[in-house]
């Protein structure tokens, strides 16, 4: 429950993100279009929000990556 602050500090900077907390669930909605990513946890599963923090800041979803997908759609 602690990283989902972190999380929403993170997803609040970037305009390809979309943060959504429904039914004791966190989901994360990275990208546009048919190509959007999500990703999902329970809201108090701080090892898994804290795995969504390192992909979007340095993984798979960082957005140099994200800016990159787009300019070659």
């Amino acid at each position: 429950m602690k990283q989902i602050g972190n999380l929403a500090n993170i997803c609040g900077r970037r305009q390809d993100t979309l943060l959504q907390v429904l039914n004791g669930r966190v989901s994360v909605h990275v990208g546009h279009g048919p190509g959007r990513a999500t990703l999902s946890a329970d809201w108090n599963d701080d090892k898994k929000i804290g795995d969504f923090i390192m992909e979007l800041n340095h993984g798979r979803f960082r957005e140099e990556n994200m800016d990159n997908d787009l300019k070659s759609a």
